[in-house]
């Protein structure tokens, strides 16, 4: 076989019409017609039919063609040429073919499968049409969201997974030993881009983050991936706008980018086109009046769950902003609303169609004394946190920050049933394998 066509990609097929290519792939099906084998092939850039014609191939193609089975991986020469019978509207007219390797019987079949079932195969199950379409997308999303914080001014920096103290409380930590002390799987690396912040202005992370909750709902992971953002000098106001910059640049780099991805997963694409800047803002004391009306039975003082979140994301096409919380169900760091101090200058941005809260954030507390009580008043070792009340005692400046789940993020963007297909290999309350 040719060896000057090993760098040939399916991605590439409909603009090589009439060459001479070697693609190296996967059976993905197949199916005999006589003195005609068809292979539906991919290679992880794109798909396409190989024909095999007994009259056009040697004894040994022929003969390999015969024994490929599903993921059979394959190494196969040919001439493309057009044929609009095909899904991408070019074929392989193959004139040589190599079984590398003949696989095993599949265990993911056509037939429907449950659940747990693709669950326990999620190494083979990546490797279908819709799993790919949400992995590019979810390849698209974050490549959209660094481009975005690029053009915001903002510099990419590292925050530390394992991590002596909490951001937002204890109680939902993953706990490890570090060489006989106790640390933590980080929760957000908010804590430490405050310290990143005052020597570079505005910055943020990307990377996986961690919460023990014992949650059993279709929002939620204990390991999922997170980008935190922070600004030194931005008000609780500039945040908002911060945050509605970034989702739109998501949402167009999906749409430009995405179709044919969004067309497998059979994804309504007006809800996405029709998002529009800015986007409407409810506080939270509206919003509990909101849920009363639809007779949620929620109290003042209450979080939001799923439930509620819910709610509030069918009642509005756009992203919705949730603002001003109660101080008392918030994180010890945001900053109290001058005009009503029971409430804090926060937002969790709802995203429509059902899908809940995708970003939380907030303008953070700036003046020490008011910190340190809020540290001693959440029940946190005031010792713990000598660092970060430094950054109060050091040049203290106004700033605000958030906090964008990729999961949910993707699963809204694909209109998917749970975040557990969003990510390649998932870990959610009662999964640990594969």
């Amino acid at each position: 076989m040719a060896d000057s066509n090993k760098h040939f990609r399916l991605q590439d097929a409909r603009q090589s019409i009439g060459q001479d290519v070697t693609i190296r792939g996967w059976a993905y099906n197949v199916r005999s017609s006589g003195s005609i084998v068809f292979l539906q092939l991919r290679d992880g850039s794109g798909t396409i039919q190989a024909v095999v014609a007994k009259d056009k191939v040697g004894g040994p193609s022929w003969k390999a063609a015969q024994e490929v089975t599903i993921e059979s991986s394959v190494i196969t020469s040919g001439t493309l040429r057009v044929d609009r019978r095909s899904p991408v509207g070019v074929e392989l007219e193959c004139t040589e073919l190599r079984l590398l390797h003949r696989a095993d019987e599949y265990p993911i079949g056509k037939k429907e499968h449950g659940v747990d079932f693709l669950m326990d195969y999620r190494h083979l199950w990546i490797r279908s049409p819709r799993q790919t379409a949400i992995l590019r997308i979810r390849d698209t999303v974050v490549r959209a969201m660094r481009q975005a914080m690029h053009e915001m001014g903002f510099v990419l920096t590292d925050s530390p997974i394992l991590t002596p103290t909490a951001a937002e409380g204890t109680s939902t930590l993953f706990r490890t030993d570090y060489f006989g002390e106790n640390a933590y799987l980080a929760q957000t690396g908010q804590l430490y881009l405050e310290a990143t912040a005052a020597a570079l202005g505005r910055v943020y992370d990307f990377g996986p983050t961690f919460r023990a909750e014992k949650s059993k709902t279709r929002r939620h992971l204990t390991e999922f991936w997170m980008l935190d953002a922070e600004a030194a000098f931005v008000d609780f106001e500039q945040n908002l706008i911060i945050q509605e910059q970034l989702v739109m640049k998501i949402l167009e780099r999906v749409l430009d980018e995405c179709r044919e991805e969004l067309k497998i997963l059979e994804r309504d694409l007006k809800p996405l086109e029709n998002i529009t800047r800015p986007f409407p803002r409810l506080r939270y004391a509206e919003a509990v009046a909101k849920l009363r009306r639809t007779g949620a039975p929620i109290k003042d003082g209450d979080d939001f769950g799923g439930d509620e979140e819910t709610i509030i994301s069918k009642s509005n096409s756009q992203p919705q902003f949730i603002t001003h919380y109660p101080a008392a169900i918030k994180a010890f760091y945001m900053k109290e609303d001058s005009d009503d101090q029971r409430y804090v200058l926060n937002d969790d941005l709802i995203a429509p169609e059902g899908y809940g809260e995708i970003i939380g954030g907030s303008q953070r507390i700036d003046d020490l004394q008011t910190l340190q009580q809020k540290i001693k008043a959440a029940g946190l070792p005031l010792a713990d946190y000598q660092w970060y009340l430094d950054l109060r005692r050091y040049g203290s400046f106004p700033h605000s920050g958030f906090g964008l789940g990729l999961e949910r993020t993707i699963a809204w963007i694909c209109r998917l049933d749970h975040v557990r297909e969003s990510i390649p290999f998932p870990r959610l309350i009662n999964r640990l394998r594969p």
